[in-house]
Formats: C-alpha cells, sequence, structure tokens
C-alpha cells in the first residue's frame, strides 16, 4: 500500500518511501475460540473472584463503586502513559479550571467513558462503541470523535509514516465491516465471559477504529462486557491498575493475539484481576479504616449533615461548598457547618486561599487513592 510523500529530511523520506504493510485481521463473529486448559481454568478462577469481590464491596455501605470506577480511569490512562495524582484528578472532577494538571482532566474524561460503558453494557453495538470514544475525546478533541477513523493509523516508529511502526492497525476501508463483526462476536453466548470480554478488547485494539483514544476506549469497552455478562454488577474491578503491573506482558499479549494465539492476552486479562482484587481489597481496608477514625474524631447522630458528609468525602476527596450543599441536599449555612467541623478535627483540610470559593481536600483519602496507583506500579516492567 503506497503512502503520499510527507515533508521532511531526507532521511526521513527514504525511510517512508514505498510501500507499507498495514494488518488485515481476520472476521471472528463466527470462529471457534479455541483456549488452552490451564488458559480456561486461570479464566474461571478469575471469574469467581471477580464475582467474589463484586458482591463483597457492593453491599458496603461506603461510596466504593465511584471510587473504584475512577481509580481504573485512572490505570487505564497510565497504561498511555498519562499520569496525574489523586489531588489533580478530584480538583479536575470538581472544577476543570481548579486543576492545573491536562493530564487530570484527560483522566477525568475516561471516567465519562467508563460511565458510557457501563450505562451501554446492555446494548453493545457499533454507534454505542463511538458514544464511548466521544465521552473520552468529545471535549479535548471532538473532530476525533462521533465516526470510526477514515484515515490509516499507526503505532510506534514515528508520525511521518507507517513505515517503521510496531504495529500498523487494518486500512480504514476494512474497518466499518470489522466492527459489525467485532460487535457481532461480543453477541455471543458460547464464550465464557471472562475470555469473551478479554478476546473482544484484543480485536478492538487491533482494528484500532479511531484515530485516537482506541486504548482507553478499547479497555471500557472490556468492563461494558464484564458488566454485560454478569460477573460485574455492582463495582468496576480496576483490571487496568492489574495491566500496569507488567505492561510489557501486555502489549506482548495483544502481540501474540494478532498473530493468532487467543490465550496470552486471556491469561493477562486473569492476572490483571487478581492482581487488581488485591490491591482494590487493600484500598478498600484502608478507607474503611480511614471512615472508622472519622467516626471517632467527628462524633454525629445518624442523619446528620455531619455524618453525610463523612460519605460523601471518601466518594469525593476534593469539596466545595455548592458540591457539600448539593449532595447533602442541606443549606449553604448547615453545609458550612458540617465542613467546619470536619476542618477542626484535621479531616478537611483547605486547598486554597481564597476567602470564597474556597475548596477543601481530605489527606487521608488522597493518600489512600495515590497508595493504590503506587502498589500497582510497584511491579511495572
Amino acid at each position: 500500500m503506497g503512502w503520499p510523500r510527507p515533508v521532511a529530511s531526507r532521511r526521513q523520506l527514504h525511510i517512508a518511501a514505498g510501500d507499507y504493510q498495514a494488518a488485515v485481521p481476520p472476521m471472528i463473529a463466527e470462529r471457534d475460540v479455541l483456549l488452552r486448559a490451564e488458559t480456561l481454568v486461570a479464566a474461571d478462577d478469575a471469574s469467581r473472584e471477580l464475582t467474589r469481590f463484586d458482591a463483597e464491596v457492593g453491599h458496603i455501605a461506603a461510596p466504593f463503586a465511584s471510587i473504584l470506577l475512577r481509580t481504573e480511569s485512572v490505570s487505564s490512562s497510565e497504561v498511555e502513559n498519562l499520569t496525574s495524582s489523586a489531588k489533580q484528578v478530584a480538583l479536575a472532577e470538581l472544577d476543570s479550571t481548579a486543576s492545573s494538571s491536562g493530564n487530570a482532566k484527560l483522566v477525568v474524561a475516561n471516567v465519562k467513558a467508563m460511565q458510557a460503558a457501563l450505562q451501554l453494557a446492555d446494548e453493545i453495538s457499533e454507534g454505542a462503541i463511538i458514544a464511548i470514544q466521544h465521552a473520552l475525546l468529545g471535549e479535548s478533541a471532538p473532530h476525533v470523535t462521533g465516526k470510526f477513523r477514515d484515515e490509516q493509523v499507526w503505532i510506534g516508529g514515528g508520525a511521518i509514516s507507517p513505515h517503521a511502526a510496531s504495529f500498523v492497525p487494518p486500512h480504514h476501508d476494512r474497518v466499518p465491516a470489522l466492527m459489525v463483526d467485532l460487535v457481532a462476536f461480543s453477541r455471543r453466548t458460547d464464550v465464557p465471559v471472562l475470555a469473551h470480554a478479554a478476546i473482544a478488547h484484543a480485536q478492538f485494539e487491533t482494528i484500532h477504529p479511531f484515530p485516537d483514544g482506541n486504548g482507553r476506549t478499547g479497555r471500557a469497552l472490556l468492563h461494558s462486557m464484564l458488566r454485560h455478562g454478569g460477573l460485574t454488577r455492582n463495582v468496576t474491578v480496576p483490571v487496568s491498575a492489574g495491566l500496569l503491573q507488567s505492561i510489557s506482558a501486555y502489549f506482548d499479549a495483544l502481540t501474540a493475539f494478532r498473530d493468532g494465539d487467543p490465550n496470552t492476552i486471556v491469561d493477562a486479562v486473569s492476572d490483571a484481576v487478581f492482581a487488581a482484587i488485591s490491591n482494590g481489597r487493600r484500598l478498600v481496608d484502608d478507607l474503611n479504616s480511614i471512615a472508622a477514625g472519622w467516626e471517632d474524631a467527628v462524633p454525629a447522630r445518624r442523619g446528620s449533615a455531619a455524618v453525610a458528609l463523612r460519605t460523601l468525602l471518601l466518594q469525593h476527596p476534593v469539596v466545595n461548598m455548592g458540591l457539600v450543599a448539593r449532595e447533602l441536599r442541606v443549606s449553604d449555612v448547615a453545609a458550612q457547618s458540617a465542613v467546619n467541623r470536619m476542618v477542626e478535627a484535621g479531616v478537611l483540610v483547605q486547598t486554597n486561599n481564597y476567602k470564597r470559593n474556597r475548596i477543601w481536600h481530605t489527606p487521608e483519602v488522597l493518600a489512600a487513592l495515590d497508595g493504590f496507583g503506587t502498589r500497582a506500579r510497584r511491579q511495572r516492567v
């Protein structure tokens, strides 16, 4: 396949000269899914742990669903080298002008993409996948959303041409039919759920149907399929945090899938589930311990604004008065009183030095969230 002549140095032009090879992925909607016995056993074990963790956390009163959704979004973004602290992400969630981190705003957009993926889990379609990617990039890069790509894309090798790329996805003329096939595959009921989700994710990343945001959209699709298949009902298990522990193994698994071996990507997702659940349980324990400490530090009667604020701060570790009043459904006076009690107890610390439009954060929760991220990266290779 030929490539238009770019404007570049002679050396770059020499590299970019001539034809290049793009992938021609097979259709998989009706293809037999043949997996090794040990791969199926590991996926089955991971599925049981996933369901157990989902049930455990789903029955805890604190808003851990939102916390885990955010941690998954942070981790999925970090796979793409988009890093940000928990504080900057929380600031960007509260008010995009309050955070100085562009990466944090992209992470918040990834939260929206994850939410869209879960909302659309009952009807996975080409339109639903386009909507997920739009939720991710609709604000930061709207020109690349709303449809599948109409240009060649590639991974690695520079921006001049695909000739030196590590992977060249299929020509854009093939994308519509491949996505129809992928959606048909996603609706099969004869493949174990976790393996089904892992293979669909790998096929999506192989097709690379958008000009940008494919990695994050593809991992959101994985969660959509886990929810659609019933493995998760209450929370978004931060599988991407498990993938972070060995990025090279994850990328190698995608390469192996493109070479015709689906076992490695299923193994990688199974391993990521175990790592994510272990890390997630530690985070839940940390937050439960923090919440118990707050009960001692700020005693209050059940149903009071102070009790409601304690729960809110687990979900939103950075707040302003408008958020507190709105979420607690109380007056500004009652919201300010509850915040003052938390400040006096050392639970909340003022983030800015404004007298008006003040913002507060809870250092303990932010430290727990950053600790989760640190553990996810600890074994990274």
